[in-house]
């Protein structure tokens, strides 16, 4: 927490994403930290201890948002993390995500007022 609101760590390289999201999360009360890469998102993540994690599936690398999720379930991560993908539901076929250690996936273009009532759930 920060200022007693909840901090949201955003990493996704489509800098039109960022700022459409931080334009939400800020006209409901929650700080959003982002990053533009999974380097800078692990870096973020240690420097910012965010409350919840959003991670873009496609970024610069190939494997990137993948890489930074199984970095961040090696470091103990006890926050929700969800990753962002255009795939969506077919995620959850291909992939084990609770293995990865994601909480869920938000499907592409983003439902603003599903990852909302997911925060509210999540973080109360």
């Amino acid at each position: 927490m920060k200022d007693n609101k909840f901090v949201i760590l955003y990493v996704d390289d489509d800098q039109d994403m960022l700022d459409s999201l931080r334009i939400v999360l800020e006209a409901n009360g929650y700080v959003m930290e982002e990053a533009s890469s999974g380097e800078e998102g692990l870096k973020k993540y240690k420097a910012a201890k965010p409350d919840f994690c959003i991670v873009d599936l496609m970024m610069e690398e190939v494997d990137a948002g993948t890489n930074l999720v199984k970095e961040l379930k090696a470091l103990g991560n006890k926050v929700p993390v969800y990753m962002l993908s255009s795939v969506g539901d077919q995620l959850n076929l291909q992939t084990d995500y609770n293995a990865l250690g994601l909480s869920g996936v938000f499907q592409k273009p983003m439902n603003f007022d599903v990852l909302i009532s997911t925060l509210k759930k999540k973080l109360g």
